[in-house]
């Protein structure tokens, strides 16, 4: 892609650019908007890419235009920048960051017709680069867009393609499920400090084991046997798995994404 144009860069579009720019993608075919003139100097002076104030500017002749704005804000941003795209010769392809909505609610907001539209749910590690980013296709998406936003995203993480009825149910697994872990871990922190422990080495204990054993399950997505595997017969990981299985973790789990998919359908 010749220029890609970023809406609204945030720390989930600072993600992005970043993961492109450390890839080799050349800083000079990206531009930035933010509506901080002191953020948008930050973004230049870091990363080299162009930046530029105004919307409709900033997506003319782009081959891709990637929104990270808030849900609530993506319809007027795509009838914002509506001129813009019409100046382009080629149609670019419109790339939504945001939980809630639909392909055809911003197909809706462009006025040409035909739009090529990806919906995409990204999670909070691709500011390290080890995100999630999960996306569906519009019906207008050629062959080659699609292959350019593969890579482009691939620079953040791992991109996952799915069918655009399965996003409510990925917002809750990947989208949401970093706070999960950041729940857990906050909780087995106060649990070493009851134990005992002081507040700074609870806190390296269970962060470097959260690490450790999410890279444990990068090379062995196999949880089940993972967990087998440091479960000793009558063992202290056997009476603590115990404890949570009684005390309902894995229904709390099933409770706490089924809410977070149903909070997901409302956003409109």
């Amino acid at each position: 892609m010749d220029k890609v144009a970023i809406i609204g860069a945030g720390k989930i579009g600072e993600a992005l650019i970043s993961g492109m720019v450390a890839s080799g993608v050349d800083p000079r075919t990206i531009v930035a908007t933010n509506r901080s003139e002191e953020r948008s100097a930050y973004l230049r002076e870091t990363y080299g890419i162009e930046v530029e104030s105004d919307n409709r500017l900033a997506v003319a002749d782009a081959d891709a235009v990637v929104l990270c704005v808030k849900p609530a804000q993506i319809v007027s941003v795509l009838e914002e920048i509506n001129d813009g795209l019409d100046e382009a010769d080629d149609a670019a392809v419109i790339i939504s960051m945001a939980a809630g909505i639909t392909l055809t609610a911003m197909e809706g907001a462009v006025a040409s017709a035909g739009a090529p539209i990806v919906r995409v749910m990204p999670n909070t590690p691709m500011l390290v680069g080890q995100g999630v980013l999960a996306v569906a296709y519009g019906r207008y998406v050629s062959d080659e867009q699609r292959e350019g936003v593969r890579t482009m995203l691939g620079a953040a993480g791992k991109v996952v393609e799915v069918d655009e009825k399965q996003m409510d149910a990925v917002t809750a697994v990947s989208g949401s499920g970093p706070a999960y872990f950041f729940l857990l871990t906050e909780a087995l922190i106060d649990a070493g400090v009851s134990l005992g422990l002081s507040r700074e080495l609870a806190t390296e204990l269970a962060t470097a084991t959260a690490a450790g054993a999410g890279s444990m399950l990068q090379a062995n997505p196999d949880p089940v046997a993972l967990r087998a595997g440091v479960s000793s017969p009558a063992g202290t990981t056997a009476a603590a798995i115990r404890e949570f299985e009684e005390s309902g973790l894995r229904g709390a789990v099933y409770r706490a994404a089924e809410a977070s998919a149903a909070r997901s359908a409302e956003i409109v």
